[in-house]
């Protein structure tokens, strides 16, 4: 299994445009911290093309990094498709920059997604005007073979409420984290880039994981207030922080 993470940034991206914080302003001057785009991550299997797990609306760039692994066509396409975690923006917009598509779009995610993502905010809907979608449903704690690879995924719920876009019409749209297997090597992989829940199901599954990548949005839960930013709290806004209680 090869995993390339694109993208590691919360939403806006690393600086973020409108942040003059510490930490934005040392990526500014780039003397202690690197920009960074928002969070995607690339996966393959021993056997089989690259997916992605979420599409960023840095996407464009992310993907000429994988633009020229096994181009067989003027037009080819890096990835065989796109798994979603939530039906965030930040998570969600970069499918639109996959409209020139020649063939339609597989992506996947949980019944709560596509229900936000064609009602909500219908990038689905705008993509069947373009490329069209092929939409194949995660089902919590069943594997999912991915088509033409040695990988297999399941997702778990990962806790969080509806993308504030749905605020005020009671859809409900859970995060959920994906757990990568390769049939033909046994490693294991588990992506959760949107941890709002951090119980023994959530434990048990990063425990029998080779590799884990997480949730690091927070390292304090009141980081927000120190820096004078808002009052609001990590975990109000969906993300276990990385230190402190029950982080």
């Amino acid at each position: 299994m090869r995993a390339r993470i694109l993208g590691s940034a919360a939403g806006g991206g690393f600086p973020q445009w409108n942040c003059h914080c510490p930490t934005c302003e040392a990526a500014r001057t780039g003397i202690d911290a690197r920009p960074r785009t928002q969070s995607s991550l690339a996966i393959r299997g021993a056997e089989g093309p690259w997916f992605l797990a979420n599409a960023s609306p840095d996407l464009r760039q992310q993907l000429e990094g994988l633009a020229a692994e096994g181009a067989n066509g003027v037009r080819s396409a890096p990835v065989a498709g796109v798994l979603l975690t939530d039906a965030e923006i930040d998570h969600a917009a970069g499918l639109l920059l996959l409209r020139e598509s020649s063939t339609a779009i597989r992506v996947y995610g949980s019944d709560q997604i596509r229900r936000a993502l064609t009602d909500g905010y219908p990038v689905l809907r705008m993509l069947g005007d373009y490329s069209g979608v092929e939409w194949l449903t995660l089902e919590p704690g069943s594997a999912l073979a991915l088509d033409g690879s040695s990988l297999e995924v399941e997702s778990f719920a990962a806790g969080g409420d509806a993308p504030r876009y749905l605020a005020g019409t009671g859809a409900e749209v859970e995060a959920t984290g994906l757990v990568f297997r390769d049939r033909s090597t046994g490693g294991v992989l588990t992506y959760v880039p949107g941890l709002a829940r951090l119980d023994d199901d959530v434990l048990g599954r990063l425990a029998a994981s080779d590799v884990v990548l997480v949730d690091g949005t927070f390292w304090r839960d009141d980081e927000l207030a120190r820096l004078g930013i808002s009052d609001r709290t990590a975990g109000q806004m969906g993300h276990v922080p990385l230190s402190g209680p029950g982080g």
